[in-house]
């Protein structure tokens, strides 16, 4: 940056005082409004289904996911997940969030009974991971036992809207 601009020196009232002049010049081209605003994601009218055991987590997701506009159920292991989703009308759920360490029936389990059940959307409905086991031999178990994708905790908001979307683009 070049630097042209002065400072003066100036006595008022017995009191020296000084002006600093910097020179600085306006973008004559501003980004619009538009392009200034972050980009707006939602959720609306889909229904999710979110298994997570740890009422914390399950709470914020909960939040995030309704917030954008999601219908959201939940359950807090695998076993009442499956149970959940068997009972359900054929495409009652969109997609599901499945945390894969949880009590009584952890979510890889939960995955491999709902694609195995034999309820006309087992085989396509999407199935997230969400956990903190992030390893790559984690994310293959994932993928082996039948989930769509894998999401690391602590979730992202917009990783996670982008990801729903992705699998449910259909529906939107």
């Amino acid at each position: 940056m070049d630097f042209t601009g002065g400072f003066y020196c100036t006595p008022m009232n017995g009191i020296l005082g000084f002006t600093l002049e910097i020179p600085m010049e306006l973008d004559p081209n501003p980004p619009a409004a538009s392009e200034q605003r972050e980009e707006t994601l939602t959720l609306n009218g889909l229904r999710i289904l979110l298994v997570e055991d740890n009422d914390l987590n399950l709470e914020i997701a909960q939040y995030l996911l309704a917030h954008a506009g999601a219908s959201v159920d939940t359950a807090h292991n695998g076993k009442a997940a499956v149970k959940k989703f068997l009972e359900a009308p054929v495409g009652y759920y969109d997609i599901i969030l499945m945390d894969v360490m949880m009590p009584e029936m952890n979510g890889l389990e939960a995955t491999q009974a709902i694609r195995s059940s034999g309820h006309p959307q087992a085989a396509s409905v999407p199935i997230i991971a969400m956990t903190a086991n992030a390893f790559s031999e984690d994310i293959r178990r994932s993928k082996e036992a039948g989930m769509n994708a894998h999401l690391a905790k602590p979730i992202d908001e917009k990783r996670l809207i982008h990801v729903i979307l992705h699998f449910t683009r259909q529906k939107q």
